[in-house]
């Protein structure tokens, strides 16, 4: 992340994803900067150059409703880009920062996970941290070293290119839903940390991320390709919990007596029928456990 603020990077980013026909300007000769001139928003926002300038330069960071709207237009951003504008124009005192243990998975919701034994399901965290899961989920990315977090799984796991059919298209997404998260809480040591760790590992996560494309998860149709069961088919939900609002549900769903249904049974026989929701904080328990599990099978914990 730069120096430069948070509102004065979004802003030039999508100024430099539009090109001049892209708003009706005509484009005359070579230009020297990419995108949209400085200049060429300010117009079309019916602001001043030198106040437009101010908002990328962040010397200028409550500007009002009107003016937001009047850029956000400019910059055609659709409603959820212009929600995420909205929030980084918020002084941070203004801001309802993601609370210390927003990592905490209710009884109640593993109870809901478990009650679930043919379909998917897992909770997510706002840097997409996979804080609780079924053992149908488990299963059903056994594939990948770890089944911790999603961004992580999709650009620095070897499975990931393999597991997502349209690689691409979940890259994108994953990117944009962190980013979505950046926007309420520009300062979550997590979500920092899990940016500054994929930028210095994934050129791929690096260029996604400078683009400040915002989108949050919406149900749609995905494409994967399980190392066992083969080609699977699914829709996916994905629900915000009322008691934790920065973490959402995500289910899995297969059409009934399709192929992906019987591969999800399959699955399901494989798995640990005894296994129960686990959280993401056991796991790391029971992986610390079984590293100090000496040959006999005889565990210290210290």
């Amino acid at each position: 992340m730069s120096d430069s603020t948070p509102l004065g990077e979004f802003l030039r980013a999508r100024r430099e994803a539009l090109k001049p026909q892209d708003v009706g300007l005509p484009e005359h000769g070579r230009r020297r900067v990419p995108g949209l001139r400085r200049e060429e928003v300010a117009m079309l926002a019916g602001v001043s150059s030198d106040y437009y300038m101010r908002l990328e330069q962040g010397r200028e960071t409550s500007p009002s409703p009107q003016v937001i709207d009047a850029v956000a237009a400019a910059l055609h951003l659709d409603d959820e880009a212009l929600d995420h504008l909205r929030r980084l124009t918020r002084a941070p005192q203004e801001r309802r920062s993601i609370p210390a243990g927003h990592d905490r998975i209710s009884p109640q919701l593993l109870r809901l996970l478990d009650s679930w034994p043919d379909t998917p399901a897992f909770v997510l965290g706002p840097a997409l941290d996979v804080l609780a899961y079924n053992a149908l989920a488990a299963a059903l990315h056994s594939g990948f070293q770890r089944f911790d977090n999603l961004a992580r799984m999709v650009f620095l796991d070897p499975a990931g290119r393999g597991f997502y059919r349209d690689w691409e298209r979940a890259a994108n997404s994953c990117v944009a839903e962190i980013r979505a998260a950046y926007g309420y809480d520009p300062d979550s040591p997590r979500i920092t940390e899990v940016v500054g760790t994929l930028c210095s590992k994934s050129p791929e996560f690096a260029e996604l991320w400078a683009r400040h494309e915002v989108k949050g998860k919406t149900q749609q149709a995905k494409n994967l390709a399980h190392p066992e069961v083969g080609a699977l088919e699914i829709q996916f939900s994905a629900f915000t919990v009322n008691g934790a609002p920065h973490q959402q549900l995500v289910v899995y769903q297969a059409e009934p007596a399709s192929s992906t249904a019987a591969a999800f049974a399959e699955l399901r026989s494989r798995a640990d029928r005894g296994e129960s929701a686990r959280t993401r904080q056991e796991e790391s328990m029971a992986n610390a456990i079984a590293a100090a599990t000496d040959g006999a099978g005889t565990a210290t914990l210290r």
